[in-house]
C-alpha cells in the first residue's frame, strides 16, 4: 500500500498566478517535471481543429535557446532523460523525467520549449505531413479509433465530440498566426500548472520555478471555456452510430452517459465499472470471453470530463457475433440495475481491492504521480491523496453501487458506436430498444 507520508504534496502560487505542486518521494533518485496547460481540443475553434495537438508537436521543433529539434533532444539525452508530451480534450502537458540531480536542466529545457517555441513556418508545413499520417494511422486502427467515434456520438453537437488531432482539412489550414493567437489566449500563468514529483528538495524546486517561470506575464486576453461550450446532456433515447469499414473484426463501445470529475458518488461508479468489466474475473469478461468466446478483448471503464462523462464497455468481436455480444452486455448491465443479478459482498470487496491495487501500482512511477496530482489540481476544488481515495473506496457499499446502476443503466442514457462491415443499424436498433 502507498503510504501517505510518501504522497504528501504542497501547492503554491507564484506572484504572476502560476501554480506549482510538489510531491517529495525521498526514496527515489529520479524526478518528473511536468508543465500542464489547461486547454485542449474542446477549447478550439472548429476552423483550426487539432491546433492544441499540433502545438504540442511544434514545441519540440525548436526554441529560443535551442533552435532545432536535434539540439533539444541532445540536451535531454546528455542527462539520460525521457521527455514527451500529450494532448487531451481539456489539457496539454509536457514532461521530462530524469535523475533528481539534473532537475535544473529539465526546468531549463521545458521552460524554453513551452514558453519560447520558434514556430517557424517551414517547420509547421513539414509537420503537417506527420500529423496527417498520425490521423490516418488511427483511422486504420479501429481498436483505437472507436473511442473517437463513440465520443462523436455521445457528445454530438459539442466540442467534446471533436477529435483531438483534428481533421486532415483543418490541420492543412493552420498557419503560424493561428498558433500565436492560440498561445496568447491559453498559455498564460493563470492557466499553467507545474508539477514536480520524485526525489526532490522543495526549496530548490521553488527556486527553479521562480527562476524559469516568473518571467511569464499575466494575460490581458485570457480565455476560459465559454458557457456555450459546456456540454448539456439532453439525451432522451437510445442512440447508435455505425462507422462502416470492411474489417475482419467489429469494434464497438456500448456506454451510458454519466457524471463529471467532481461527482460525489464517482467512487461507487468506479466500483460498478469494475464489477461489470474491470478485470479477468469480471462479469463481462467471464460471460463474453470465457463462456462464449466472442471476444479477445473486453473491458469496462469510466471516462470523465469536467461536467460530464460515461461508463462504457469496449469489445472487439467477429462482425457476425457483434449483436450477441451487445445483447450480453445489455443483459448484464440491466440485470444489475433491475436486481436480477445481485451484487454479493464478496464481489463488492474484490472490486474495491482491484481499484486500490491498480492505483497503488500506478503510483510507483514519478510520471504517473505527477499526473495523478496534476489533473486533480487543474480541475477539482479539492486534491485527494491516495490514502484519502482508498478510504472513500472502502466506504462504498452495495446500496450505493446499485443506486448508481439504477440511475445510469437506462435506455435514455444508452449509446452504441460500432466500426465494422455494416450497411445499416436496424438489427442493433431493434436490439437496443
Amino acid at each position: 500500500m502507498v503510504k501517505s507520508a510518501i504522497m504528501d504534496y504542497k501547492l503554491r502560487r507564484l506572484s504572476n498566478g502560476l501554480r506549482i505542486l510538489t510531491v517529495p518521494m525521498p526514496s527515489l533518485e529520479s524526478a518528473t517535471v511536468t508543465v500542464w496547460v489547461k486547454t485542449g481540443s474542446r477549447n478550439e475553434d472548429e476552423r483550426v481543429g487539432g491546433i492544441s495537438h499540433f502545438l504540442e508537436h511544434m514545441v519540440f521543433k525548436g526554441s529560443k535557446k535551442r533552435p532545432s529539434a536535434k539540439e533539444i533532444s541532445e540536451v535531454v539525452d546528455a542527462i539520460g532523460g525521457e521527455f514527451n508530451a500529450a494532448t487531451s480534450k481539456d489539457w496539454t502537458n509536457f514532461y521530462i523525467k530524469s535523475r533528481a540531480g539534473s532537475l535544473e536542466t529539465a526546468f531549463d529545457i521545458l521552460s524554453d520549449m513551452v514558453l519560447s517555441p520558434l514556430l517557424e513556418a517551414a517547420e509547421i508545413e513539414r509537420e503537417k505531413g506527420t500529423i496527417i499520417e498520425e490521423i490516418r494511422m488511427y483511422e486504420d486502427t479501429p481498436m483505437y479509433r472507436i473511442g473517437d467515434v463513440f465520443e462523436q456520438l455521445i457528445f454530438e453537437g459539442n466540442s467534446l465530440g471533436w477529435d483531438i488531432a483534428g481533421t486532415e482539412e483543418s490541420v492543412k489550414e493552420i498557419k503560424r498566426d493561428d498558433f500565436v493567437k492560440y498561445r496568447n489566449l491559453h498559455y498564460h500563468p493563470e492557466n499553467i500548472l507545474v508539477t514536480v514529483a520524485g526525489g526532490i528538495d522543495e526549496k530548490n524546486v521553488l527556486e527553479l520555478v521562480e527562476k524559469y517561470f516568473s518571467r511569464l506575464k499575466i494575460s490581458t486576453s485570457a480565455k476560459t471555456l465559454a458557457d456555450k461550450q459546456n456540454f448539456k446532456a439532453d439525451q432522451n433515447r437510445v442512440r447508435i452510430k455505425l462507422y462502416p469499414k470492411k474489417k475482419e473484426q467489429a469494434h464497438f463501445i456500448l456506454g451510458f452517459l454519466t457524471d463529471g470529475r467532481g461527482y460525489k458518488n464517482r467512487f461507487a461508479q468506479s466500483v460498478l465499472s469494475v464489477i461489470l468489466g474491470g478485470g479477468t474475473s469480471s462479469r463481462l469478461f467471464l460471460e463474453v470471453r470465457e463462456r462464449r468466446g466472442l471476444a479477445y478483448s473486453i473491458r469496462t471503464s469510466v471516462d470523465r470530463y469536467q461536467e460530464t462523462g460515461y461508463i462504457g464497455t469496449y469489445a472487439g468481436v467477429d462482425p457476425k457475433k457483434a449483436d450477441e455480444a451487445v445483447a450480453i452486455i445489455l443483459e448484464q448491465s440491466y440485470g444489475i440495475a433491475r436486481g436480477r443479478f445481485p451484487i454479493s459482498s464478496r464481489e463488492l470487496q474484490k472490486a474495491k481491492e482491484f481499484l486500490k491495487g491498480h492505483l497503488a501500482l500506478a503510483l510507483e512511477d514519478t510520471k504517473d504521480v505527477a499526473s495523478f496530482f496534476g489533473e486533480q489540481a487543474l480541475f477539482l476544488p479539492e486534491i485527494l491523496t491516495p490514502e484519502e481515495i482508498f478510504k472513500k473506496i472502502d466506504k462504498v457499499d452495495v446500496e450505493q453501487v446499485l443506486s448508481e446502476a439504477k440511475r445510469l443503466f437506462v435506455p435514455e442514457r444508452l449509446n452504441l458506436a460500432i466500426i465494422g462491415p455494416y450497411n445499416n443499424d436496424n438489427k442493433f436498433e431493434k436490439l437496443l430498444k
